[in-house]
């Protein structure tokens, strides 16, 4: 599987749509930028009316649809091979939330979930509807809900909700003694609420008009929005709002950061008016949250050392100056979270790249003892599930490897023994034997070691003739876990290997590992993934050539530079949402996420250097006339992360530009964001989709 001539593509009745070129130069840093698709921008985004920008969508969609016919059978296929892993009436594991035992479950056939409880101690049978998603999304295109909390008194509900993937949230609030939906109704919201004490009011965060969350409300039920109380604002536009609660319910937490710097401040649950708090000021570069227990605060942070370590400090002088060490800062060992409860402590960890949960005993904050939770498998993920109550005996974790489905534990901290609550049900069989997980390790160009995770049914072949299928993102330090996917197991039965390639940027082998794949250091995420590609066909899992690649958002930077610098390595390419006009997008300080992204890129307005060094690879700007291989790219014509027109601006250069033959498709969802199509057999389809496009180019569908 060494050469692409043999490709099983659609002879299409209708040719490609062609984007019209309206040359648009500028010149930054005495450089002359030329956009020929800049039109595709709609000058009144984030409304779309432009007609000719719709009708270039509406027609690349309609050829994707054509494209696409001749598989219909095959998608269909795939599609029920998919809903048959799903179990149809499926449900979570109840957790006790003071006098209620909480749920959410999936009727058969349903899209949405319903949200449940029933008081603890009565019979499974009784439960209540809380929420109902599927009532709440009927006749809608889009329906998601980010949050949904009960008062302190288990008297109200209130959620937020987003019907366009725009990601503004309307909160929206509910009695659960009457089942009533109350007239208060907040629009613009990043749709998270944290409950008053007295269960009178909540906080919010406010969206601005580049859709950034900047300001902290307080609403008192009953009251009009417009006349809600700020409690906190935030003028600095490159750091970001953000609301929570602390463990033991005494304190709302508000965050404010970029990626690399963060301030925490916090205010009394029973006074939300008493004014907040600073922990510690903001400091370039400085990282931390925060645990209490009683009086003193746990605190984790990077002040000494990139990969974290623990301190604490009394609450009533929580300045950095009072800080005490617990445990040091380690170059193995990556502290990524921590969670304060009654008796102990659960440190998140991540060991030479391994997750780790660590519990340490406390009286009074004084560290008594320690625990490492034991796990049977080398290479898994692993971390906290859902621990409402401060005060617990009883922790739920969740588990999952590349061969194992997804488990929920119980871990009884004072037996110290795990037991399975829930394992991941799949309706149409799944017998773990039959698969192989292997861990690879990959000398990058520059030396470095590169892990790789990698499964494959139990018969495959590493003697170069079967496909392989490698996913990568590498970015803002967000580290792809080698977890299960019922999904995959379509690829895995066709004869697939599966690979996920953790390249610096994530943050698998601490923070130095993002911070190496960052800024002026980017191209090593890109080197590292085509390195990775290297190595896997040389150890036999592929040919040149029988390569195909994924990735979305970031991932999608990655796909793009790939497809520019590596193309005959890969036998096919999927760019979800992909954030491929990133000097545009980084010279734009208008859109919502620019400010906040220039410590992840490099800003290009005032830094010469930065901008040289993205122009050097941003995808959109470094399409070559080449052959690429067959390419299906997606976008959101709703998203605000990573604006429709980037992908429609990428597919039209690709296709204006490169001299092969191959398919190149686009579709953008007219009616989603940035996570795609909302309901769960919905969002199959489109995995279907995907899957047949894969299938077509190495010659199986």
């Amino acid at each position: 599987m060494d050469a692409r001539s043999d490709l099983l593509l659609p002879e299409l009745p209708q040719p490609a749509p062609v984007a019209e070129r309206r040359p648009v130069e500028t010149e930054r840093h005495g450089v002359t930028l030329a956009d020929p698709y800049d039109w595709l921008r709609d000058p009144g985004y984030p409304e779309v009316t432009d007609r000719k920008v719709l009708d270039y969508l509406t027609a690349e969609n309609a050829y994707f649809e054509e494209a696409m016919r001749s598989q219909g059978h095959l998608i269909e296929t795939l599609f029920q091979e998919l809903k048959g892993r799903i179990k149809d009436d499926d449900s979570s594991v109840p957790t006790k939330d003071g006098d209620f035992i909480y749920w959410r479950k999936f009727e058969p056939g349903a899209q949405y979930r319903l949200w449940l409880r029933r008081p603890v101690g009565a019979p499974e049978t009784e439960e209540e509807i809380i929420l109902n998603e599927p009532e709440l999304a009927g006749g809608l295109e889009y329906f998601n809900v980010r949050s949904v909390t009960v008062s302190r008194d288990a008297g109200l509900l209130a959620w937020g909700s987003d019907t366009d993937g725009s990601e503004r949230y309307t909160i929206r609030v509910k009695s659960l003694e009457t089942g009533a939906v109350l007239p208060d109704e907040i629009p613009n919201t990043s749709g998270g609420t944290v409950w008053s004490a007295a269960g009178d009011l909540f906080l919010y965060v406010e969206l601005s008009e580049q859709l950034r969350p900047f300001r902290v409300r307080a609403h008192r039920l009953g009251s009009d929005p417009a006349d809600d109380p700020v409690i906190y604002e935030e003028a600095d536009a490159p750091f970001f709002v953000g609301i929570g609660e602390s463990q033991d319910r005494r304190f709302s937490e508000i965050g404010a950061g970029d990626h690399v710097t963060s301030a925490l401040r916090i205010l009394p649950s029973d006074d939300p008016f008493a004014g907040p708090v600073t922990v510690n000021p903001r400091k370039p570069g400085l990282e931390y949250d925060i645990a209490p227990v009683g009086g003193v605060l746990f605190i984790r942070t990077n002040d000494t050392h990139k990969n974290f370590r623990l301190v604490r400090v009394p609450v009533a002088t929580p300045g950095q100056d009072h800080w005490e060490e617990v445990i040091g800062g380690e170059d193995r060992r990556y502290l990524r979270g921590v969670e304060a409860f009654k008796d102990f402590l659960v440190l998140q960890e991540r060991v030479d790249g391994i997750d780790r949960i660590r519990l340490l005993f406390h009286t009074d904050g004084e560290i008594t003892g320690e625990h490492i939770v034991a796990f049977d498998e080398d290479v898994y993920t692993a971390g906290l599930g859902e621990n409402p109550e401060y005060d617990t005996g009883i922790l739920q974790l969740g588990y999952t490897s590349m061969v194992t489905p997804g488990t929920v534990y119980d871990f009884d901290v004072a037996a110290k023994t795990l037991t399975v609550r829930k394992v991941q049900e799949i309706p149409s069989g799944y017998d773990k034997a039959g698969y192989v997980t292997e861990r690879v390790t990959v000398t990058a160009r520059d030396g470095e070691k590169i892990p790789v995770s990698v499964v494959h049914a139990r018969d495959f072949r590493k003697d170069g003739s079967q496909p392989l299928h490698l996913y990568g993102y590498g970015a803002y330090g967000m580290g792809m876990p080698p977890a299960f996917s019922t999904s995959r197991l379509s690829l895995l039965d066709r004869g697939f290997a599966f690979a996920i390639a953790h390249i610096r940027g994530g943050d698998e082998m601490g923070y130095g590992w993002y911070e190496a794949g960052k800024l002026m250091q980017r191209r090593n995420t890109f080197n590292d993934f085509i390195d990775c590609a290297q190595t896997l066909i040389d150890q036999g899992y592929a040919s040149a050539g029988g390569v195909s690649i994924s990735g979305g958002s970031a991932g999608g930077t990655l796909m793009g530079v790939a497809l520019n610098e590596a193309p005959q390595l890969w036998r096919a390419a999927v760019a979800h949402v992909p954030f491929v006009d990133v000097m545009n997008t980084m010279l734009d300080d208008s859109l919502p996420l620019t400010p906040i992204e220039w410590p992840e890129w490099g800003n290009p307005i005032t830094d010469k250097d930065a901008f040289d060094y993205i122009l050097g690879y941003s995808p959109y700007e470094n399409v070559t006339a080449q052959a690429y291989p067959p390419i299906l790219i997606t976008g959101g014509l709703s998203d605000p992360r990573v604006t429709y027109w980037e992908p429609a601006k990428w597919a039209a250069k690709l296709r204006a530009t490169k001299t092969d033959g191959n398919l190149l498709l686009l579709k953008t969802n007219m009616g989603a964001g940035h996570g795609g199509k909302s309901g769960r057999y919905e969002s199959l389809h489109e995995t279907a989709e995907e899957y047949a496009f894969l299938l077509m180019a190495f010659g199986l569908a």
